[in-house]
């Protein structure tokens, strides 16, 4: 079973974030976190960027949406050059009109959800969906402690996947590192963001292929995969 490894560039220095794009060399995605101060506590970046980090690398660009209004949003981040957009259902007015909009222009549609929200309300959803993201952390900063509390959420939303047979990607972002990782893949994640135990590493590089090792070994035992 494939792990990805999606280093998110709030863990890298924004002074110089091609070279920080071009540093995690042989990631699946970069992770781009836009915030807007609104839906969480902290401004980064928007659309200007992207567009300029989709010209600066080939890796491709998995954009976070934690914003307000993400309906109105999210198509013109696919417009910036984003293979991936993930929007937060509880900011979003219409989420299967949203998601069917974001493949329409052609990336890939993710749904994310905070620590509180359960899945179980959105089963009905899931086939509209590309990726769903499960927040071990809440949303807003990086380098928080993992929320060990979220992995019966991560397991029960991997039966879910596998219940309606869905080609489905399941992400966990927040507090994702060495010593971490192996517990979500176990329960079901297939997708990992990581921020600071990436970007904090001497080479980043070195330490996306260390964790997606891990992530791969933990899911070969993992009884979800061994279904398959």
């Amino acid at each position: 079973m494939a792990a990805q490894i999606n280093p998110s560039i709030l863990s890298a220095d924004f002074a110089r974030l091609a070279d920080e794009a071009t540093a995690v060399e042989g990631a699946d995605f970069l992770h781009v976190d836009v915030m807007d101060n609104h839906f969480v506590p902290n401004l980064t970046l928007g659309v200007p960027v992207v567009e300029s980090l989709a010209r600066a690398t080939d890796t491709p660009l998995d954009c976070h949406l934690m914003i307000e209004a993400p309906d109105r949003w999210a198509p013109q981040y696919v417009e910036a050059g984003a293979s991936s957009v993930t929007f937060h259902v509880e900011a979003a007015a219409a989420p299967v009109r949203l998601a069917r909009e974001i493949r329409a222009k052609g990336a890939r549609a993710s749904m994310a959800l905070k620590p509180a929200t359960p899945i179980e309300p959105y089963e009905d959803l899931l086939p509209e969906l590309d990726m769903l993201l499960i927040m071990t952390v809440e949303p807003g900063f990086g380098g928080q402690a993992f929320l060990d509390i979220m992995l019966p959420k991560i397991r029960r939303t991997r039966e879910l996947i596998s219940k309606h047979g869905l080609d489905l990607w399941l992400q966990v972002d927040g507090g994702v590192s060495a010593g971490t990782i192996e517990r979500c893949a176990e329960a079901g994640a297939d997708v990992f963001v990581a921020g600071s135990a990436v970007y904090g590493a001497d080479d980043p590089a070195a330490a996306v292929r260390a964790l997606r090792a891990q992530a791969e070994g933990a899911t070969k035992s993992a009884a979800w995969a061994c279904d398959h």
